[in-house]
């Protein structure tokens, strides 16, 4: 057998561990038992995009009153008619009937006055993903926001502590980072700042249990778990293709892994000019001493924005999403390698799944040493639940311990002397491979006698 596949006892071990981190996600070791939690009983959503009307669903369907808020009127009557339009397709999928739905748009007021916030018990912000935008919303929710109120920021990845510190009440201000569409996604990530009360994080945990979500905290970190770990899959791919693969064989080799898609055929379905802006302007001050992979912004810039265009790292037939190589495409990457001086060679699947996960078993454990992630188990869950990881695999943490330590940390440091400063292997990593020791041995060690900590129930005040 590879070091990835995996035999019928392999799948059922994932399966009790997948089990026992759900009991565990809830379980904070610094949350005193019985700490009290803030009655939660209407929510104010800011920005009424996609984002901000699938939480608005999500808060509505768990029986919350919600007050959704966008400054542009146009904006707001786009976002109830696609909330009408997603109640709709439910209703005729079968899962809810009429009645319900009614129910839940009613629980559901729009406006275009920031003001109308006032009374809410939690705000959560879902407006664009630029921190000086972010900075001045809270400025005003200061203002406006009653007394105890929670005020959350949806960022994906943005600083906190920074979103936190404009206001005078940086104890009330927590992460409550949900998935898109966050209706249906199944990962809250809460993320706690510097300063976030100990009540406050209480509350998003059982919040995000009421909303048949799996809740898992993370303290502030460029990306918090999810995304920390997504940057290491998604720049190892993409230096892949660079390196001699093609985006077909990438997502062949994931795909035989266990994960549904491909990272490839995902940017695609997703569009490749998702976050350009952002990519665009980093660029200007990014570091110099490691390589970088700009593929994509060349893919943008030449209209291959994907599935919707017909074309991007695939190509694809007249209303077909069946994604089909494309020769021109790959003659570019073949092209681009040359320009950069790369010698392309070929890459087997090994190779690219070597890349493509032990990097993030690198920066999760290096999330674990810094208490960015309170246990290996919480890490396995967020990719479980909020990035497709194979569950037979159960999760990337409990994948590198069925692998073995200590094969993973020789790679890691094999990867670091070939392909430079993206591979620093994590001490922690280091340490678990040179003592014999696992991940769960950590997390066991971590634990104590008891596992001490409160498990975070229902909301408080919850109707």
């Amino acid at each position: 057998m590879g070091l990835f596949d995996l035999n019928d006892d392999d799948r059922a071990r994932a399966a009790a561990h997948i089990q026992a981190a759900e009991a565990l996600a809830g379980v904070v070791p610094d949350l005193p038992a019985g700490t009290p939690q803030r009655p939660v009983h209407q929510v104010a959503v800011i920005g009424a995009g996609t984002m901000g009307g699938g939480i608005a669903m999500a808060l509505a369907n768990a029986g919350l009153d919600v007050v959704l808020v966008d400054a542009d009127a146009a904006g707001l009557d786009r976002g109830l008619a696609r909330l009408r339009d997603n109640y709709a397709t439910t209703v005729k999928r079968g899962k809810l009937d009429d009645a319900g739905m009614a129910q839940r748009l009613a629980r559901i007021r729009g406006t275009v006055a920031l003001a109308d916030a006032a009374q809410a018990d939690l705000v959560i912000e879902a407006v664009f993903e630029d921190l000086a935008l972010k900075q001045a919303l809270f400025r005003d929710l200061d203002a406006i926001a009653k007394p105890g109120a929670i005020l959350a920021t949806n960022t994906s990845g943005l600083d906190i502590n920074a979103i936190a510190a404009v206001t005078g009440r940086p104890q009330d201000v927590v992460g409550a980072h949900f998935f898109s569409p966050a209706h249906v996604m199944k990962l809250l990530e809460v993320v706690r700042t510097a300063h976030t009360a100990p009540d406050v994080v209480a509350t998003l945990m059982a919040l995000g249990r009421r909303l048949g979500k799996t809740a898992v905290l993370a303290r502030v970190y460029p990306g918090f778990i999810g995304n920390a770990l997504f940057r290491q899959y998604n720049r190892e791919a993409h230096f892949l293709v660079e390196d001699g693969a093609l985006p077909h064989e990438v997502d062949a080799a994931l795909t035989t892994f266990g994960y549904a898609m491909g990272i490839f055929a995902v940017h695609d379905m997703a569009g490749n000019d998702v976050g350009y802006p952002t990519r665009k302007a980093q660029m200007a001050t990014r570091a110099t001493d490691r390589r970088w992979n700009d593929l994509i912004l060349k893919l943008v810039e030449q209209g291959r924005l994907g599935q919707k265009a017909g074309q991007g790292w695939y190509r694809y037939q007249p209303g077909s999403r069946t994604p089909q190589r494309d020769p021109a495409l790959e003659a570019f990457i073949v092209a681009e390698s040359a320009r950069m001086g790369i010698t392309r060679a070929p890459v087997d699947e090994q190779q690219i799944l070597e890349r493509c996960l032990f990097g993030m078993v690198n920066e999760g454990a290096r999330l674990l040493e810094l208490g960015i992630a309170l246990r290996p188990s919480d890490i396995d869950l967020v990719y479980l639940t909020g990035y497709g990881f194979p569950a037979a695999q159960g999760g990337p943490m409990f994948m590198a311990d069925r692998i073995g330590l200590a094969t993973v940390a020789a790679r890691v440091q094999q990867l670091h002397q070939q392909l430079g400063a993206w591979w620093a292997p994590a001490p922690l990593l280091l340490q678990l491979a040179a003592e014999g020791r696992s991940f769960a041995d950590w997390q066991a060690a971590q634990a104590g006698p008891a596992g001490a900590g409160a498990a975070v129930g229902a909301v408080a005040g919850a109707a």
